[in-house]
């Protein structure tokens, strides 16, 4: 979404990887820097992120403005005690929010970039629902968040691989390129279909069906980096997985990726969570708060 607003997804596929943790930190880091951030809880149906500026009583939440209770995203944002950081406070009352029709979704994201910022952070909820993988596809930067667990970076991998399928379902759709449809249709069926088992393999036979529409899926992919933060690092072997998801996002989706920060298991997290506040407020020398400015500094130079 072109803009010169930055505009960063912060993604946990795997619910308690300390996604929203995150994004509420490195929120206040940029902020710090001197830039004007806006911090909006997108994890609609379940949000908390204001739980963790100690925020008790939301008042309005984004239900009053997808409810149409308030004209404009403006009259629910919250001046948080940070400086240059406003926040918004996600929702939990609208039944099927998270089945949002597309449109709805454009609509918002349209409002929250003409808020006065220079930087949009949206906190995005667990799980691969279309709200999430579209969302995402949105943001500048989608960070994705995973711990060293196998399942946690398996929910990872599962996330971006769905959100590449849906954005090559929207391409080949708007080309009318129907044939090749039915070709990634039968892709994302491994096991009745090996011979399509990696994206390279698909663009070969579809290819052969419609090489411009896969050309151009094909420069579509390239431009589609996941940034990973891997959280909760206790090992020097924590420290590498990073590379695993890497290396599977190379080899079967033929997507390059970037590994932005390894943030260390910290007791001051779990202090500051208790505090309802955030450590890097609460103890900004803490490892974590150390790790949190340095993915800070990093995002800015992507």
């Amino acid at each position: 979404m072109a803009s010169h607003k930055k505009v960063f997804a912060v993604v946990g596929p795997k619910g308690g990887v300390g996604k929203s943790t995150i994004s509420a930190n490195l929120a206040i880091a940029l902020a710090t820097m001197g830039r004007k951030v806006t911090l909006a809880d997108l994890d609609l149906g379940a949000a908390n992120l204001h739980a963790l500026f100690g925020i008790r009583d939301t008042g309005h939440t984004i239900d009053d403005f997808i409810l149409k209770k308030v004209k404009n995203l403006s009259d629910i944002i919250v001046d948080t005690e940070v400086h240059n950081l406003k926040f918004i406070c996600g929702g939990s009352q609208i039944p099927n929010i998270a089945n949002m029709p597309y449109q709805q979704k454009v609509k918002l994201m349209y409002h929250l970039m003409k808020l006065e910022s220079d930087i949009l952070i949206v906190d995005l909820g667990a799980g691969s629902s279309y709200n999430v993988v579209d969302f995402s596809f949105m943001a500048d930067i989608g960070l994705f968040v995973t711990t060293p667990e196998v399942t946690s970076l398996m929910n990872v991998y599962s996330f971006i691989k769905s959100a590449v399928y849906r954005r090559l379902t929207f391409h080949f759709k708007s080309e009318n390129s129907y044939e090749v449809l039915e070709l990634l249709e039968k892709a994302k069926d491994v096991d009745s279909n090996p011979h399509l088992n990696s994206m390279e393999k698909f663009f070969r036979e579809a290819g052969a069906i419609d090489p411009d529409s896969v050309h151009a899926a094909k420069k579509i992919l390239s431009e589609f980096i996941p940034h990973i933060a891997v959280n909760r690092v206790q090992t020097s072997s924590d420290a590498n997985v990073g590379t695993v998801i890497q290396g599977l996002l190379q080899h079967y989706l033929s997507i390059e990726s970037r590994i932005l920060a390894n943030l260390p298991e910290d007791i001051a997290v779990k202090k500051s969570i208790n505090k309802m506040k955030p450590v890097f407020i609460d103890n900004p020398s803490s490892e974590f708060s150390v790790g949190i400015k340095e993915l800070a500094d990093k995002l800015m130079l992507c």
